[in-house]
């Protein structure tokens, strides 16, 4: 059963794929152990020793639905709140010391609960106890009305960033205020009400805190290379003597029904397509009817074979796609049918063409296969969901708080299993025939006429922009003065363990009778196999005069092959198991693969057709030149769109071929013919510009056996890769403006192009650059987010093209303080070089060298680690040799890649945002006067 749970705070969707098919994985469980505390606790063990980490998770069982009118987006600010301080461990340690003892860290809040999860070496083990335990038992007496001020500066920009600057960010509001009565624990977001959260008091985070953070509303999950009998010792000392609270009287089911449906329209300033939602209420998470909603929603549009595809994409070419989904929660659920539908499209339109889809399905049904293909594909995602031991904490813990089995995942598996037509055809007729719903229709400013017809318009609150930013700064404040709570173990910070010991993975290669280059690892965790076929070029080999050629010639060759139409080649695809994707990069066009160990071969066979017998279906050329252009439409409504769109411009100039988007622009794709993309395929798809990358269960010698004949009459070819001039269009020193009238954010940019990633000095570049902008510990997050409270985030990056990479720092700040944020982040760059001192060094070292025991844990990691050493020409082991480096670098070798790579006169300013309220206060900001810039990057 597919669960989705949208976590404010983490940025991240946590996909729990709970299904199954056939007895193989009717069978599968996650081998634990579960036991309960004195004070509560539940606590659940889970012994992996694949790689030298430990994940640790804690749920509380609190969630949105436990807030009060007045008080909305509580809980996910609690959880903020959570991650400042608390007694016994130093302010801050959360979000700098776990990045720098080389671990992750993250938290987030939905509507039924609330997560936080670290994963380490395991040498910080007991580390993470003292910290995750304290976070959870002793941080209230730590909380000070500053440090509330401050985060609520924080919440609001995240806020700002995913909600209100967001095209269609207000859509969940406007669904839940009419779907639900108004004393209905979903009649609000998440993340909830500015006003509301305004308003908070410490009052309320102690209340908060008292009713729901005790030991008995949680359950702490620990995965990992541990040894059982010493981690109870540990989970007893640390979380032993955390206080039991209040009984938390559990929430039953409350069901809603819509008396008459209701359809409201929002004309949205960020939109640029009208978008149609139909929501239908549904059934609460583990009812019997749940696992017969998901698999309808995946009948209804998920393939092409799909009655709504089929009406809305294929017949009446109103949108590029359609979606059906069914979300089940605790208390209610919901049945959501979505259109984003192409530029100018009424929506009156699009709503008749879902009640044509959805009799159709009602007249003709779906055949067997359909459901063969979902049970397959479920069963992969089964597997991809409890890949790694973080993945394994996260269905542990959600299993045992939501359905009191934390091995429900089996039981779950076998529900999905046993669905059968009658079931599908059941929730159809009970949910959705013939029942009232929710509709909205968003539409772009000024175009109120696409909505449908008799649509009430929605009431929603618009912030405004206040252009003196006084009143809303803040600080960390001064530390809480309070009386310790006494403890019998000591609570002072534990020791590092053992450091581990970090190994690359064995990797393998072999070259093909036809050149074709092969590189494997082989890991047997899931009865999974990821692999993929890399050809150098991609958007590289583009027309200069037609970007978009490759993009456009990826998503064609997924459309059929000679023997198999789209539909069929779709369903083939699903019987495996598989997923396979085609896309086009900067510098190489790569077909992806996930599929079942045991359909290897049979997966490797099906690519291979998709690779040398192309269908080039004109219909599909038509369709997908229309699908690319209204993306490429929706893309001007977003400022990081934008921002990310115009930065390669000025980093490359328009003349370099990285200069113009892979995806193309709207003038390009218009006039890319069918010729250009045979002509793109007959010159650059060869043996010689090939590699196979392959990661999983599975041995090299069946592996090259499965691959040796792979394009066996492949051609090699000679290939003329073009050279170009880079002129960027970005002086160094100079600010760059676009606008975006009424952004509640301005989206920040800072680049210049540094090296290649071949180069010698990239890994130490990165290595130099942690301090900077590496994360939550990183200078620019810290004063930026931690210290200001002006963004969700600020972080920094670099490409990885063999040509000249960027460097890039970035961030999205509330709009009134876009001339403090770059003056903070100016004065960090040019003091970069005299502030980095030998401490720094040695924190940089150790965070990199403990970080590599845990990143090349997944799957997707090992198969970036044999691109690196096919692209790049590494060595097998080069990330061991990355960290002996790096532990002979001194101080003086830091200072001048600083000096060479990182210095602010060599780069350029980008600030996407709302000109009438911030141009002016950025006319003295540096050497000269702004530049204005449209969307495309164009001189104003």
């Amino acid at each position: 059963m597919l669960r989705s749970l949208l976590l404010f705070s983490t940025g991240i969707v946590l996909l729990s794929l709970m299904a199954c098919t056939k007895q193989d994985s009717a069978e599968f469980k996650i081998n634990y152990e579960k036991y309960v505390l004195d004070n509560g606790l539940e606590v659940i063990l889970h012994k992996d020793t694949s790689d030298p980490i430990v994940a640790v998770t804690t749920l509380v069982h609190v969630g949105s639905n436990r807030e009060k009118p007045g008080r909305t987006g509580f809980a996910h600010f609690f959880e903020h709140m959570s991650f400042n301080d608390s007694e016994n461990v130093p302010r801050g340690a959360n979000r700098k010391m776990i990045p720098e003892l080389g671990g992750s860290r993250n938290g987030g809040t939905w509507s039924d609960g609330t997560i936080y999860y670290e994963v380490v070496p395991k040498d910080a083990f007991e580390k993470i106890m003292w910290i995750d335990s304290d976070r959870l038992g002793f941080m209230i007496n730590t909380v000070t009305k500053e440090a509330l001020e401050r985060e609520k500066q924080v919440v609001k920009n995240e806020k700002r960033e995913r909600v209100d600057n967001s095209p269609y960010g207000h859509t969940g509001a406007i669904i839940r205020k009419n779907l639900y009565p108004a004393d209905h624990p979903y009649n609000w977001t998440v993340i909830g009400e500015l006003k509301d959260l305004q308003a908070a008091t410490l009052q309320d985070v102690k209340e908060f805190y008292n009713q729901y953070y005790g030991a008995n509303n949680a359950t702490l999950v620990i995965a990992g290379d541990i040894d059982i009998a010493e981690t109870k010792k540990l989970v007893e000392k640390w979380f032993g003597e955390i206080r039991r609270g209040p009984q938390v009287e559990p929430m039953m089911p409350i069901p809603v029904m819509v008396p008459e449906t209701k359809s409201l329209y929002y004309e949205d300033n960020f939109a640029k397509l009208p978008e149609l939602r139909m929501v239908f209420p549904a059934v609460e998470s583990y009812h019997a009817d749940s696992y017969a909603l998901q698999v309808l929603a995946e009948i209804l549009s998920g393939s092409k074979s799909a009655p709504l595809y089929q009406v809305i994409v294929e017949e009446k070419k109103w949108a590029p796609s359609v979606s059906a989904s069914s979300d089940a929660n605790e208390l209610a659920g919901e049945f959501i049918i979505r259109v984003r539908a192409n530029a100018g499209v009424d929506l009156d339109s699009v709503k008749s063409a879902v009640e044509t889809g959805l009799s159709r399905f009602e007249q003709k049904g779906f055949e067997d296969v359909e459901l063969t293909r979902i049970k397959a594909k479920i069963e992969t995602d089964l597997y991809n969901s409890v890949e790694t031991v973080l993945d394994k904490t996260f269905q542990l813990a959600i299993y045992n708080e939501f359905a009191g089995d934390p091995g429900y995942i089996s039981k779950e598996a076998r529900l999905t299993q046993q669905v059968t037509r009658e079931d599908v055809i059941h929730v159809y007729e009970k949910y959705i025939k013939g029942k009232n719903f929710v509709m909205t229709s968003f539409v772009p400013k000024g175009q109120a006429e696409l909505a449908v017809t008799g649509a009430e318009e929605a009431v929603v609150y618009e912030e405004k922009i206040v252009a003196d930013a006084a009143n809303e700064e803040v600080s960390q404040g001064e530390e809480a003065q309070y009386e310790k709570t006494v403890t019998q173990h000591d609570r002072s910070e534990p020791p590092l363990g053992e450091a581990p010991l970090f190994k690359s993975p064995q990797v393998w290669q072999e070259q093909l009778a036809n050149d074709t280059r092969v590189y494997g690892i082989t890991t047997s965790e899931v009865p999974l196999v990821s692999f993929d076929v890399t050809l150098k070029g991609g958007h590289w080999l583009d027309p200069i005069e037609k970007p978009g050629v490759a993009n456009l010639l990826s998503d064609l060759m997924m459309e059929g092959t000679q023997n198999k139409t789209p539909i069929e080649l779709e369903q083939a695809i699903g019987l495996l198991g598989a997923n396979v994707s085609f896309s086009a990069g900067n510098e190489e066009m790569i077909i992806s693969v996930n599929t079942l160990a045991r359909n290897f071969e049979k997966t490797l066979s099906l690519i291979e057709e998709i690779m040398f017998e192309p269908r080039w279906d004109e219909k599909e050329f038509d369709r997908l030149k229309r699908e690319q252009i209204t993306r490429l439409k929706g893309l001007e409504a977003s400022p990081t769109s934008i921002a990310s769109r115009v930065q390669q411009r000025l980093l490359y100039g328009s003349g370099h071929i990285l200069g113009q988007p892979s995806s193309g622009t709207i003038e390009s794709v218009e006039v890319i013919t069918m010729d250009d993309l045979k002509d793109f395929y007959n010159t650059n798809f060869a043996a010689n510009l090939a590699s196979v990358h392959i990661v999983g269960d599975i041995e090299k010698e069946r592996a090259l056996k499965a691959i040796q004949d792979f394009g066996k009459n492949w051609p090699a070819t000679q290939a003329g890769f073009p050279e170009y001039s880079i002129n960027p269009e970005g002086q160094p020193g100079q600010l760059y403006f676009i606008d975006v009238p009424g952004a509640k954010q301005s989206v920040l940019r800072l680049g210049r192009l540094i090296m290649s990633a071949a180069d010698d000095d990239y890994s130490n570049l990165e290595f130099a650059d942690q301090i900077m902008g590496g994360g939550s510990s990183g200078r620019l997050f810290q004063l930026l987010r931690i210290e200001k409270g002006y963004t969700y985030g600020a972080y920094s990056y670099m490409g990885n093209t063999i040509e000249q990479t960027p460097y890039i720092a970035y961030s999205s700040v509330r709009s009134n303080v876009t001339r403090e944020s770059l003056d903070l982040i100016r004065d960090l760059y040019r003091n970069y070089k005299s502030t980095f001192n030998d401490e720094e060094m040695k924190v940089t070292k150790n965070k990199i060298i403990k970080d590599n025991t845990r990143k090349f844990e997944s799957l997707n990691a090992k198969l970036g680690l044999l691109r690196n050493i096919s692209k790049l020409g590494y060595d097998n082991n080069y990330a061991e040799k990355d960290q002996q480096e790096l532990l002979t670098m001194t101080l003086k070798d830091f200072h001048n890649l600083i000096e060479n790579y990182l210095d602010e006169e060599q780069m350029f300013y980008l600030v996407v945002g709302d000109k009438a309220t911030q141009l002016k206060r950025l006319s003295d900001f540096n050497k000269s006067k702004p530049v204005q810039l449209d969307i495309k990057g164009d001189l104003l």
